[in-house]
């Protein structure tokens, strides 16, 4: 390598020695055993080996990570409508549990109006009234909210275990997919 770098600082010295830069540019080539008949095809072998490297590698590769980009991307849209579809039964919730107070309230006042004997009978049959509707109300919105939460579940379950199949590329054995759709439930209800 030293005696290369020699040489070639020797051919940059005296370039008028030789017949100016084409016989420096032949020192050189010499100097560095450059020989066209094999400097071609090294080229052509190269761009073919670069050019199958794009299409064949690089361009799948892009277009895999694309494609988890937007399944992500879908899953996460997924998950902010099931939040929505949540607050919305919430809500829902609330306004059964508030008419439910205000049926409950109207037929406490219809029982005080009565008469003094039927009074105290209507105040109790009222008060279980409201209470077992206040129950049902709360127990309907308590079943609405677990189904919800259990089809949240499911779903966030089905997108990991299919973005880690395909990161594995299908290669995950139940009791893998089992065990990562265990872990994501166990993060997601932290």
């Amino acid at each position: 390598m030293f005696t290369q770098l020699t040489l070639l600082a020797k051919t940059a010295a005296a370039p008028a020695q030789d017949a100016g830069i084409a016989g420096t540019v032949k020192d050189i080539a010499t100097n560095f055993k450059i020989l066209p008949e094999l400097f071609i095809p090294q080229v052509i072998s190269f761009l073919l080996v670069a050019i199958l490297l794009k299409k064949f590698a690089f361009g799948p590769v892009q277009a895999m990570l694309e494609q988890r980009k937007q399944r992500i991307a879908d899953g996460e849209a997924k998950l902010k409508q099931i939040e929505k579809q949540l607050a919305e039964s919430a809500k829902h919730t609330e306004e059964v549990i508030a008419k439910a107070n205000a049926d409950a309230k109207r037929m406490i006042d219809e029982a005080k109006s009565s008469a003094s004997v039927l009074t105290e009978q209507k105040a109790q049959e009222a008060i279980a009234t409201a209470q077992n509707i206040i129950a049902k109300a709360e127990a309907a919105a308590q079943a609405e909210r677990a189904q919800i939460a259990a089809d949240l579940k499911r779903e966030f379950g089905r997108l990991v275990a299919t973005t880690a199949q395909q990161a594995t590329g299908g290669k995950l054995t139940s009791d893998q997919q089992r065990a990562i759709n265990e872990e994501s439930l166990a993060r997601v209800e932290a």
